[in-house]
């Protein structure tokens, strides 16, 4: 969230950084104008009724003192007391609605975020590796999971639905592996330390990370949450989270972190939970798009001086697992339009999928600055200050296990139909090396 006296000071840039983002700031910012000029003039109004009242206060001392009748005159400053504290209420209400706008309204995007409307605006950073050659026509992962026997969305579908996916043998190990992979990497060289949330959370801590209001419709709420009203949230009701960000994020939510210990650089394995809304049609094919997925999060918390250097080396952390694994990819960096809700730049990586012939998504790392932090409450005391200030977040998947699964299948493929194992992952495998056909599949 923003800051409020920001938005106050800072209106016309507000307005603009929303039109960057394809935003109409009219509808956005509703009456945030007319509603802060109502505090001023309330609280105005109620400064001067305050000195008016001081002077009848001295009035009535003094009355009092020459044994004068001060009635008539302290009915008045009664009078005046009750109608300030009207005031002071109605200005009140009036910043509390103000607060209440600025739950939907998106972070500002830094400058150096280019601007455009979609991701037709994205810029490439960089490009690792180039893309593997084949002397043959290489298959969508969807073909080759099931030819391998080890992808099963047919039976998915009948136990749960349409996105969901069955593993079978080396599919189902190849996903533990690369689980196990993942956290051993960023635990034992990227220097995050490990922790295991809640799949659940309340609304307090969907708010904190800017899911809701806006994206309900984007989650799976449980029975408990059905009573759901936007601004009204409670530490009984439950969500299966999106992502590990979400617990991630709240472990330190309404907490005062110790400065010495910044940046704080936490990894989580979790399943993740989305309803897809607005995806009807979208990515039907394979287990690019799915309601139930695996990932491994990696969270910071960091100093706001820190916060871009720490953003650069969440990404390489991530970028360091594709090129582990032999993966070509590339880094985007996101436009104005693009750019995720409560995030302020955002790095996608991309990992190429030679049987569909395109780069896909893989990874998004992302600088919240403080947006996340002043919604959860989440602050530091630099050293010297008297007074505790936000930290900034960040967080990036490193990476989505299911998207890392298919890439492998695409890019190791091989002519006879079976699969080589990254040499990364041969441990992990058991020693084992080449993915074949499962028998009695």
């Amino acid at each position: 969230m923003l800051d409020l006296n920001f938005v106050r000071a800072n209106l016309e840039l507000v307005r603009n950084k929303l039109r960057g983002r394809g935003q109409d700031p009219a509808v956005l910012l509703g009456d945030f104008e007319a509603l802060d000029q109502r505090r001023r003039d309330r609280i105005t109004e109620g400064e001067q009724l305050k000195a008016q009242r001081n002077k009848l206060s001295e009035e009535v001392a003094r009355l009092k003192k020459s044994g004068q009748y001060a009635g008539a005159v302290m009915d008045r400053t009664r009078t005046l007391r009750a109608r300030t504290e009207e005031l002071e209420a109605a200005a009140a209400e009036s910043e509390e609605q103000m607060r209440a706008i600025l739950t939907r309204i998106p972070n500002l995007t830094r400058d150096e975020v280019p601007v455009g409307i979609d991701e037709r605006a994205n810029v490439e950073v960089k490009r690792w590796s180039t893309a593997p050659e084949f002397d043959f026509q290489p298959k969508p992962h969807w073909e080759l999971g099931e030819h391998l026997g080890i992808l099963d969305l047919e039976r998915a579908a009948k136990i749960a639905g349409a996105r969901f996916a069955v593993y079978w043998g080396d599919g189902a190990k190849l996903e533990r592996a690369l689980i196990s992979f993942m956290l051993d990497v960023h635990t034992r060289e990227h220097g995050y330390t490990e922790v295991l949330p809640p799949f659940m959370v309340n609304s307090k801590s969907l708010f904190g990370t800017g899911q809701l209001p806006k994206f309900a419709d984007d989650l799976f709420r449980c029975v408990d949450a059905e009573g759901f009203e936007p601004g009204k949230y409670r530490d009984s009701d439950h969500w299966l989270i999106p992502t590990a960000e979400v617990p991630v994020t709240n472990l330190y939510r309404e907490e005062i972190l110790d400065e010495a210990k910044l940046p704080i650089s936490l990894a989580a394995y979790t399943p993740c939970f989305r309803s897809e809304a607005g995806s009807y049609g979208k990515d039907v094919r394979g287990i690019i798009r799915q309601h139930q997925f695996q990932k491994v999060e990696l969270v910071k918390f960091t100093r706001p001086e820190e916060s871009e250097a720490e953003h650069e080396k969440l990404t390489r952390n991530a970028e360091a697992i594709l090129e582990r694994l032999g993966l070509p990819y590339r880094r985007m960096l996101l436009c104005t339009g693009d750019t995720g809700f409560s995030s302020a730049k955002t790095f996608d990586l991309e990992v190429w999928l030679p049987g569909q012939g395109l780069y896909r998504e893989i990874s998004s790392c992302s600088n919240f600055e403080a947006f996340q932090a002043r919604r959860a409450n989440i602050r530091y005391k630099p050293k010297g200050q008297g007074k505790t200030t936000l930290v900034h977040t960040l967080n990036g998947s490193g990476l989505a296990v299911g998207r890392t699964w298919l890439a492998i299948l695409e890019n190791y493929q091989q002519a006879d139909g079976t699969v080589r194992v990254p040499e990364a992952l041969v441990s992990y495998m058991g020693g084992q090396r080449t993915i074949a056909p499962r028998q009695g599949a």
